[in-house]
């Protein structure tokens, strides 16, 4: 208990930190200057359009110990980033795939089951891996404390002082999609931790999760305040990238997802995670349907489980902007 004391201290000291630099960052803007956040887009999906992505964000990783935030996948997924498309950005900031286990049951809910899927799916063959909570748990601040008064995430994330959240933006069963919040939420938790933001605060035991699903919204609210927590967590040293590739209704946590009825459209990037998922979910919305390319099932499953007020209560809370400049890169 002393242990997790002092981590949760030094934790809190790094949120503060990192939110006075922010806070510092925003005061010091001239009067009149354009302060919207860039989200950078490009229909490039490649290896090479990944780094660009890093690169661009004016964030460099050198000499920091970085962790690069992915979803595994569940077993029988197809849908997944594959090794083959993030290595070159591993790489180049010369990271260490993190994940934590599930709190339900399939392929990553162990941490055996979790190695397994793993090697699976070949991510062990590109950069080291560390399943964030295979040694415990610890607490970090969160801000916005009306549901959660704190987020639970694997013990190992002090080993990092630098995360790339890199996600596979795609639908999903319980938030209607999933993003950079998510992937900085319930992808940064611990299993118990996840079992604590779906309830809203009811339970903090895995086990317990399926009695305590809490009303849609406050779990929708307690997604964008353990984002923020974790957004705290690192300051300055945190970018975003989301991959619209595979865009199925479903998960990548689901073995056995629907069929992507929507075209690959490319690579988001920015360092203000609202912005970010904001702008994609925007795309999907305004995309004209063609043959092979129907947006309508995601959009029913973004507007059907209320999933824009995730996003809409990150930005009321102060974790981001809603209101964005698009840089097209390709042009």
């Amino acid at each position: 208990m002393k242990i997790n004391k002092i981590i949760f201290g030094i934790a809190a000291g790094l949120a503060m930190v990192g939110t006075a630099c922010a806070n510092a960052d925003a005061n010091e803007a001239p009067a009149g200057e354009n302060t919207k956040p860039k989200v950078y887009v490009t229909r490039d999906i490649s290896p090479e359009a990944l780094v660009k992505m890093y690169k661009v964000l004016g964030r460099p990783a050198d000499g920091h110990r970085v962790a690069v935030k992915i979803s595994t996948g569940e077993s029988g997924n197809p849908h997944y980033l594959k090794p083959d498309l993030i290595s070159a950005l591993v790489d180049t900031v010369r990271g260490t795939i993190v994940e934590c286990n599930t709190a339900y049951a399939g392929k990553r809910n162990t941490f055996e089951a979790h190695w397994q899927t793993v090697r699976e799916h070949g991510y062990d063959t590109i950069a080291p891996v560390d399943l964030m909570d295979e040694d415990g748990q610890m607490r970090i601040p969160v801000r916005d404390r009306r549901h959660i008064r704190y987020d639970i995430v694997g013990s190992h994330l002090p080993r990092y002082d630098y995360m790339v959240n890199l996600s596979h933006f795609k639908g999903h069963a319980m938030g209607g999609y999933g993003g950079a919040l998510k992937n900085a939420s319930i992808g940064v938790a611990s299993a118990d931790g996840k079992a604590y933001i779906h309830s809203a605060g009811k339970t903090d035991k895995a086990e317990e999760i399926w009695q305590n699903i809490a009303e849609q919204d406050l779990f929708l609210e307690s997604m964008a305040a353990a984002a923020q927590g974790v957004a705290d967590y690192f300051g300055d040293n945190i970018i975003y990238i989301n991959v619209m590739n595979n865009m199925s209704v479903d998960c990548d946590c689901d073995a056995h997802p629907s069929e992507a009825v929507l075209k690959d459209y490319g690579i988001l990037a920015s360092t203000d995670p609202v912005a970010l998922d904001k702008a994609c979910v925007d795309i999907i919305f305004n995309l004209t349907p063609s043959e092979g390319n129907d947006n309508a099932p995601l959009i029913e499953r973004i507007n059907s489980r209320h999933g824009l007020h995730t996003i809409e209560h990150a930005a009321a809370i102060g974790l981001g902007s809603t209101d964005y400049e698009l840089i097209d890169l390709d042009k």
